[in-house]
């Protein structure tokens, strides 16, 4: 999703009166301009108190996640699929 198309989705979450989630599942591709895009949002949810939950990304989305440290915003969460069997 180019950084146009993320407006108007950014824009509502901004408004939102709760947690805000992003299901990630279909996200084939991730750059850092999203990860900006996602930082600042996290930032400005955590001025009003509410967190910014990254739903299922897939391996490389979340390596990117990882690698840019978007996960260790005090107000972002990522939430992984449970692998079973996994330790």
């Amino acid at each position: 999703m180019t950084s146009g198309r993320r407006r108007r989705p950014l824009s509502a979450a901004l408004g939102a009166t709760r947690d805000v989630i992003v299901d990630m599942s279909d996200l084939r591709f991730a750059d850092p301009s999203l990860m900006i895009d996602l930082a600042v949002l996290a930032q400005r949810l955590r001025a009003q108190g509410r967190t910014l939950f990254l739903r299922h990304p897939q391996p490389h989305v979340k390596r990117l996640i990882e690698l840019v440290g978007l996960h260790r915003l005090p107000s972002v969460r990522l939430v992984v699929p449970h692998v079973a069997g996994a330790v």
